[in-house]
């Protein structure tokens, strides 16, 4: 992810929609980010369908654990 911090920026240099709050000879740290692009929608679905393919573990997590501790046991 891209980021782009400048300390001390004067509020002057600012757009006008982002001096509000500022005093004229004020500095300011900014901060911008680039943002994640959100997932799209097939691959929301492609993800869905991989999560129905997964086998639960079952009800009991103790008796998973057993069985998977007697495996190491042969």
């Amino acid at each position: 992810m891209n980021r782009i911090v400048r300390e001390h920026y004067p509020v002057e240099k600012l757009p006008e929609d982002l001096r509000e709050g500022g005093s004229g000879d004020a500095n300011l740290r900014v901060i911008v980010e680039q943002l994640p692009k959100p997932a799209s929608e097939a691959r929301l679905r492609e993800l869905l369908a991989l999560a129905r393919k997964i086998e639960p573990i079952g009800d009991d997590p103790v008796q998973r654990i057993r069985e998977l501790r007697d495996e190491w046991d042969d």
